[in-house]
């Protein structure tokens, strides 16, 4: 199964939390055992598993990130985000996630976020569910 989603990011840089989307793809599919990949077809931005219960742990994430690509650097790439094309490559475009009994099987803290970091932007992501 394959399912496009969009969105639109408000800010530069954020984290937005889609883990009840996938959580959805996987119910409505019916998929008891399997796989699911998350993919961003974006070369600004990511997505990433990480702890969603505390929203400060997203803004650390953030702010390490600015630390070790600064958006003001001797860059050669002239658009004036390769800051963000940096990131993307740190972060990865796909996540995949083991599907049992019909749930992700995501850790008590984890979720999944789509990583912007060029926006704000309308943008996409796609899951697929084997």
């Amino acid at each position: 199964m394959f399912m496009t989603h969009t969105l639109r990011t408000k800010a530069r840089e954020e984290l937005i939390d889609i883990t009840r989307t996938v959580e959805e793809d996987v119910r409505s599919s019916g998929i008891k055992e399997g796989l699911c990949v998350v993919y961003v077809p974006h070369t600004t931005a990511a997505v990433t598993v990480n702890e969603h219960a505390d929203p400060d742990v997203r803004q650390d994430i953030l702010k390490q990130l600015k630390v070790l690509v600064p958006k003001d650097c001797d860059y050669s790439h002239l658009e004036g985000n390769s800051d963000a094309h940096i990131k993307s490559s740190l972060i990865g475009a796909s996540q995949v996630i083991p599907i049992h009994d019909g749930r992700l099987m995501l850790g008590t803290w984890q979720g999944i976020f789509f990583c912007e970091f060029d926006g704000p932007r309308n943008r996409s992501f796609y899951v697929t569910l084997t």
